[in-house]
């Protein structure tokens, strides 16, 4: 995963070069030692930055992006709530967005844009605020969606739909979009190439650490870059959670091309991935292609040329997922649950998340307690295919149930010190058939009602 790209040093000078008191809490939280008092979040003041937190990774410039951050004022604490990404010409981009009922402005407003004719073929920037969702807020909200990518697009010498958005926060609040322009000269003047970690940063609501990652690969014999940064922790449930994921390459694809891999791999990535089981109103993942790296065009979905860069765009999605598990609010677990011998991969599927969202079983593995029994119960609720005589279940290396019931082998002492661990692997086997499939989740602890239930303050 690229949270080992670099050297340990590389990515504290990272950190160090935002010159940003958020950047230098979250430093001593991902390297303090264990007994250290937790360190407080770079993000919503009172919290603790995650046990389960892993460092920003070094992310180097990306040909043909450039990226800015300001304080907007939609927090009331002194914090940056705004980034806007400016592109180069012909940038190509896609989106897979949330499938809830009641989608936000500007989620409309991208889905009507990237759909459209010609949709996602000259993408020039994207403006991403946090604190304010501008979700459940009818016509006001829509306008001021547009209102904002008009400002930007008289700023950037575009077109209106060439400006994506994405918001996250308080929903049933109409974005003030006053408070964007007035930030956009301060904006232009910021725009570098090197501003991932200001970025990572400035999207966050109660993450308690930034979000990203980095990977390299070839296309056609010419290196090619990709990097994304991602923000959620609670309301993460994706099905395309509040979640926002931004990932940008310099190689040069055509846009159905991008959508494409980009709905390949989200179901295996973003939508793996389960924190509490609700999705958002805002779910937003966005993928741009800048054409900056001197690598050849790819305008077929079956290119071979695309293979590793199909690897790298998966490595970099499954890691930025998996850090959305790890800021899981109030999490102190970070869960992988595989289920196999399903009768299908949509059954292997369903049944590993009826496992990753059960509150049973998320508050046993919380109290360090291996109750198999609670997994026997999430497992016989789907209705789906199950051979109960041959159900087996295994925490890590040790089996709990073997052949429908408890293993002979089964050692409690074991499986106790096992269920101390940070990270903890649940497989299950149904007997119904050869289809496995694996989902992400963390434990549920006291601190998520604790979180949740001061949200708006």
């Amino acid at each position: 995963m690229s949270k080992t790209t670099g050297p340990g040093q590389k990515i504290e000078q990272a950190i160090e070069k935002a010159l940003d008191p958020l950047a230098t809490a979250i430093k001593r939280a991902t390297t303090s030692s264990p007994k250290a008092a937790p360190a407080a979040s770079p993000g919503k003041p009172g919290l603790q930055v995650s046990p389960l937190a892993v460092p920003f990774p070094h992310i180097p410039p990306i040909a043909g992006v450039e990226i800015a951050t300001a304080r907007a004022g939609f927090y009331k604490h002194e914090r940056d709530d705004l980034v806007v990404f400016s592109f180069a010409r012909d940038t190509t981009c896609a989106g897979v967005f949330t499938r809830h009922k009641v989608g936000s402005a500007p989620v409309d407003w991208c889905k009507r844009h990237l759909d459209g004719d010609g949709g996602g073929s000259n993408i020039r920037a994207l403006v991403v605020n946090a604190g304010c969702a501008n979700a459940f807020t009818g016509k006001a909200g829509a306008d001021a969606a547009r209102r904002t990518a008009s400002e930007v697009a008289k700023r950037f010498g575009c077109r209106q739909r060439d400006v994506m958005l994405a918001s996250t926060g308080v929903i049933g609040v109409v974005l003030d979009d006053r408070k964007i322009a007035a930030r956009l000269h301060e904006v232009e003047a910021g725009l570098d190439a090197d501003n991932w970690t200001r970025a990572g940063l400035g999207i966050m609501t109660t993450d308690t650490f930034p979000k990203g990652s980095f990977a390299e690969c070839e296309i056609d014999g010419h290196k090619v870059r990709i990097a994304g940064i991602a923000k959620g922790s609670g309301m993460i449930a994706p099905d395309m959670a509040t979640m926002l994921a931004f990932i940008v390459t310099d190689a040069d694809i055509h846009q159905n091309v991008l959508r494409a891999m980009l709905s390949l791999h989200v179901r295996t990535t973003f939508n793996s991935v389960t924190v509490d089981g609700d999705t958002s109103t805002n779910d937003t993942c966005l993928l741009f292609a800048t054409g900056a790296s001197g690598a050849p065009r790819i305008g077929r979905v079956g290119d071979r040329r695309l293979k590793d860069f199909s690897r790298a765009l998966d490595q970099v999605m499954l890691d930025l997922a998996h850090q959305l598990v790890r800021d899981g609010e109030g999490a102190t677990k970070f869960v992988k649950v595989t289920v196999d011998g399903a009768a299908s991969p949509a059954s292997a599927r369903k049944l590993a998340k009826s496992i990753a969202d059960s509150p049973l079983v998320k508050t046993a593995i919380a109290g360090e307690d291996a109750n198999w029994g609670r997994v026997v119960m999430a497992v016989g609720k789907t209705e789906e295919p199950v051979d109960r005589d041959h159900l087996a279940i295994r925490f890590g290396p040790h089996v709990a149930a073997v052949d429908g019931a408890p293993s002979p082998t089964y050692d409690e002492a074991k499986m106790s010190a096992y269920m101390k661990n940070a990270e903890i692997d649940i497989t299950v086997d149904v007997g119904s058939g050869r289809a496995s499939a694996t989902v992400w989740t963390c434990d549920l602890t006291k601190r998520y009602i604790e979180i949740n239930g001061d949200y708006r303050s």
